[in-house]
């Protein structure tokens, strides 16, 4: 499969956290390879086309494991997965260059980086030297600073536009090939709860600055969502990001990366063949 390329219909990411300490799973997912590979599998039977595979949590104020323990927990379950001969393509979700090597290494296939290379300088020539796709997040800061830097006085589309901007060139002056490079506009990152409503109601307009560039989203059950709902808890958000899914495949989105990936991939099918004219019979 090649991620990398254009396609009508839409991508089900689906989200793994090996973490204790995540904004919406935390801990759900054990550690235990064989658990990892039974979920993985139900996963794809759900619809995922995609694993995204993270050990270090990046909700706001998160606190930092090391590289190691995130290595630790990350690598055991990619090789658990390949062993059992999954072939499903598996994104590592790190900003972390040793902690992205050790996962391409082990049988990975993407770099999902929600810095887009300014948390560790040596991401993006790691990942032009892997010859890797890797996804390029709108991010400011860091998760303990990113909610304070979340000002747009000038327009929020051209702002957001002008820095993605910036870390596509600094990727591409990495070494890293065009074609190896997906974006996301980073919803909840250094965002308002209208500012992520706002970027989702323009990502036509977004995505017109960076023509023929695949774009991944991930609404899934952020805070914004709670803001319109009213849900507090992160796993009842399901039917407002069911929501927000549609309207990132409306807007154009090429991945949808998801918690619920059973109720997920009804909704983007069922939003493919209105918007897109795609049907299928998975």
């Amino acid at each position: 499969m090649d991620i990398t390329h254009h396609r009508k219909s839409t991508l089900i990411m689906a989200i793994l956290n090996l973490t204790p300490d995540s904004f919406s799973d935390g801990g759900v997912h054990r550690l235990d390879p064989k658990a990892v590979v039974g979920t993985v599998k139900k996963l794809i039977d759900n619809g995922a086309h995609i694993i995204d595979i993270g050990g270090q949590s990046s909700r706001p104020h998160a606190i930092e494991v090391s590289t190691q323990e995130e290595i630790d927990r990350v690598v055991p379950a990619i090789l658990a997965i390949r062993k059992a001969g999954l072939t499903v393509p598996i994104s590592i979700d790190t900003y972390r260059s040793k902690v992205a090597e050790a996962a391409i290494e082990a049988g990975a296939d993407i770099i999902n980086d929600i810095s887009a290379g300014d948390l560790d300088h040596r991401m993006l020539s790691t990942a032009a030297k892997l010859n890797v796709p890797i996804i390029l997040m709108h991010m400011r800061g860091n998760p303990q600073t990113m909610t304070s830097l979340a000002k747009y006085p000038d327009d929020l589309v051209t702002t957001v536009a002008n820095e993605l901007s910036a870390k596509l060139d600094s990727a591409i002056s990495a070494g890293i090939k065009r074609w190896n490079i997906l974006l996301d506009p980073g919803l909840g990152f250094a965002k308002t709860g209208s500012h992520n409503l706002e970027l989702m109601r323009r990502l036509p307009e977004l995505r017109s600055k960076f023509r023929g560039m695949p774009w991944v989203l991930g609404p899934s059950r952020k805070r914004f969502i709670e803001g319109v709902t009213g849900e507090s808890v992160p796993g009842e958000r399901v039917w407002g990001t069911a929501g927000a899914v549609a309207a990132c495949v409306q807007g154009g989105a090429d991945i949808i990366r998801v918690h619920d990936v059973a109720e997920m991939s009804k909704v983007v099918k069922m939003s493919d063949a209105i918007w897109r004219n795609v049907q299928t019979s998975e």
